[in-house]
């Protein structure tokens, strides 16, 4: 029997959160799971490598406010890094770090930098993805496998994606036994002695809406066919020409989502201009295509915005002009809060047919210009912000300026 119905995951569940909560957090939709080649449930974690995990988990905790949950290291057998398990609302972030001289992490962070290695999905049945994978021609880099502990098993497979990123495939109910350790077997739980200020809210975000990726001139509509073709995924939007160019950068973005439109990527390639983009100078300091922001939903960015910024979080700006501008303010219409509160806090504002968003981009997280986060709230829209784009590039461009790299 086709199940249509939309499920809450156990992340989800264990989260609190509901079915109401995440049509309006991440535009969540009900489809027939049964008919996918490739069914998704949902993101299972995204997985960092990091110059030094210890202190990340750390900046997680204290500035993301992110709970420390599992971990896995040289104390529990594992030679070769450290992983700390974090994770706020239905998102799960694995960071990890070098402890070997001889790691591979090492070789890793040395070539990119702070980044995203794998983005991790959640699916019902690996071994029907990893079938349906190598018949569409997809590089199988892991073959599935069930690995267990005293917790139960979990049944693993992975395939590659752009660049050096993989996605790997997390089945977590086997014969009806559902995985009950804190992530994987091989990590074990842990807590932090980190203590929340008073007056901390209990998270600052609930879900992860989506992973923006990027690769080079020309691969894009490659790298779309890769997940209509091997995963199954549907388009959702596409931006060219002058939605999303300013006077100086372009590039093209299209837009692909699982059923469920749990799991969204748009995905970047550059485009010809007078000056280098965004995405050019994303691909000179990663080295390769790769994973360039998560956007992180809430239902109250202004007190997310609030919080991180008193955390020391730096955002980008966004010029008074824009938000004084008639013909924006015509457009937006009413939204839950005056613009005067969204221009104080720089946050950016989009209505499309079926809505309104807000959302807001910080400056790049680590050292290198590549990895950064995007605050989101939506309201109805299931867009990314098209009437913004020309401002927010023109925010990034300045940026970019600023580091001799337009």
């Amino acid at each position: 029997m086709s199940n249509t119905a939309v499920e809450l995951t156990r992340q989800e569940r264990e989260a609190q959160l509901d079915l109401d909560q995440l049509k309006q957090l991440v535009g969540l939709v009900a489809y027939d799971e049964e008919a996918d080649p490739f069914p998704v449930t949902g993101w299972d974690a995204i997985v960092f490598v990091v110059g030094n995990a210890t202190q990340a988990a750390q900046y997680y905790q204290s500035t993301w406010g992110m709970q420390l949950v599992g971990y896995s290291g040289p104390e529990n057998g594992n030679r070769d890094h450290k992983a700390f398990v974090l994770t706020s609302g239905s998102i799960r972030f694995v960071i990890k770090g070098a402890v070997s001289p001889d790691s591979p992490l090492i070789a890793h962070h040395t070539a990119h930098g702070d980044g995203v290695v794998d983005i991790s999905l959640e699916v019902p049945d690996v071994d029907k993805c990893i079938a349906q994978a190598r018949a569409a021609g997809a590089t199988v880099v892991q073959e599935p496998e069930t690995v267990s502990d005293e917790l139960g098993s979990v049944r693993i497979g992975a395939i590659a994606a752009y660049g050096e990123t993989r996605h790997t495939l997390v089945q977590r109910t086997i014969d009806g036994q559902t995985y009950a350790g804190a992530y994987l077997p091989g990590y074990v739980e842990r807590t932090s002695s980190f203590v929340k200020r008073d007056g901390a809210p209990k998270r600052l975000f609930q879900a992860l809406d989506h992973i923006v990726g990027n690769v080079e001139l020309g691969k894009l509509d490659e790298w779309v066919g890769f997940y209509n073709r091997v995963m199954g995924f549907v388009n959702m939007a596409e931006f060219v020409g002058d939605d999303i160019a300013t006077d100086y950068s372009a590039l093209m973005s299209k837009v692909v989502a699982n059923g469920n439109h749990r799991v969204k990527f748009p995905l970047n390639e550059p485009a010809i201009a007078k000056k280098r983009s965004q995405i050019d100078e994303y691909l000179d300091f990663y080295g390769c295509p790769g994973a360039q922001h998560l956007a992180l939903a809430t239902n109250d960015i202004l007190r997310t915005v609030d919080e991180l910024r008193r955390e020391g979080v730096e955002f980008l700006d966004t010029p008074d002009a824009y938000y004084d501008d008639p013909e924006m303010r015509a457009r937006i219409g009413e939204v839950r809060v005056p613009i005067e509160e969204l221009k104080s806090r720089k946050i950016l504002v989009d209505r499309d047919e079926d809505g309104y968003l807000l959302q807001i981009f910080t400056k790049p997280l680590g050292d290198r210009p590549t990895v950064f986060f995007e605050i989101i709230e939506r309201h109805g829209s299931l867009g990314f912000g098209k009437g913004n784009f020309k401002a927010l590039f023109e925010s990034i461009e300045r940026e970019q300026d600023k580091r001799g790299n337009l």
